[in-house]
């Protein structure tokens, strides 16, 4: 478990934290201010004072968003966002140059491998129960390894925006004055996951398949399986039968104890 641990440590190592910091940041303050001010919209459609008051109380950034539509006239939904890039990129400069870049930078792989080290904890139990409950998706007439790997995506792209918001949230609104600060809390925070990697049982391979499915078989599928686009060229895939056929005076596999012609089984 700990070659696992300073695996990871070594990768992040590698990577140019200030770039990263700087695509996530942008990202989550693009993705917060479309919210408000959509693309190919009219002003008349945008919620400045929301997107304003937002900014202040989450964010503390001061963006006179209201003031500088009322000034200018013919100010731009790109001008807008512009400023408010420019705004979180100088507030982020600010707390790094309090601490010094080296002392920050520490601090910002501690907080991103505890993220990604607790969001991917999350993603593979998510994994297990939509494996587990996968095969019902044919009594709905879906293919069940379209589903699984379609809904496998989505949540694989929750993980990871899931992880882009905590950290920068957490970098932008955290209170350090000092280096020695930077280092402290770096600490604390590599202790905590060395000892959660210490406590921590991967059981994902351990959980059992859900009744009747399949479920080795579709995971290794998702695995194996070409990219969608392609298999899109190729045609509408036949829809094939996971596990075996329900009688319709067989017990309904949901668990109500109803008679499936009853339960899931019902006409109309």
């Amino acid at each position: 478990m700990r070659v696992i641990y300073q695996q990871r440590n070594d990768l992040l190592e590698s990577v140019d934290t200030e770039d990263l910091m700087t695509g996530l940041r942008q990202g989550v303050f693009t993705d917060l201010f479309r919210a408000h001010v959509p693309e190919d919209s009219v002003e008349e459609q945008w919620d400045a004072a929301a997107l304003q008051k937002i900014l202040e109380d989450d964010w503390k950034l001061e963006v006179p968003i209201t003031t500088m539509l009322a000034a200018e006239g013919n100010v731009t939904d790109d001008d807008l966002l512009a400023g408010v890039l420019k705004a979180a990129d100088s507030r982020y400069a600010e707390k790094v140059d309090q601490v010094g870049r080296e002392g920050f930078q520490g601090f910002e792989r501690s907080i991103m491998l505890q993220s990604i080290d607790q969001r991917w904890r999350e993603h593979l139990s998510a994994l297990d129960h939509l494996r587990q409950g996968i095969h019902l998706r044919g009594y709905a007439q879906k293919n069940p390894k379209q589903e699984y790997k379609r809904e496998a995506f989505d949540l694989f792209e929750n993980m990871l925006n899931s992880i882009r918001d905590e950290v920068v949230r957490i970098l932008m609104n955290v209170q350090i004055q000092s280096a020695e600060q930077a280092q402290q809390a770096e600490a604390q925070v590599e202790r905590q996951a060395e000892q959660s990697y210490s406590q921590a049982s991967f059981t994902h391979a351990e959980f059992a398949a859900a009744p009747d499915a399949d479920a080795e078989s579709v995971a290794l599928a998702v695995q194996n399986a070409p990219a969608a686009q392609a298999e899109a060229e190729g045609g509408e895939q036949p829809f094939r039968r996971f596990g075996n056929k329900i009688g319709r005076n067989d017990p309904c596999p949901c668990g109500s104890g109803k008679k499936y012609k009853v339960c899931h089984g019902r006409l109309g």
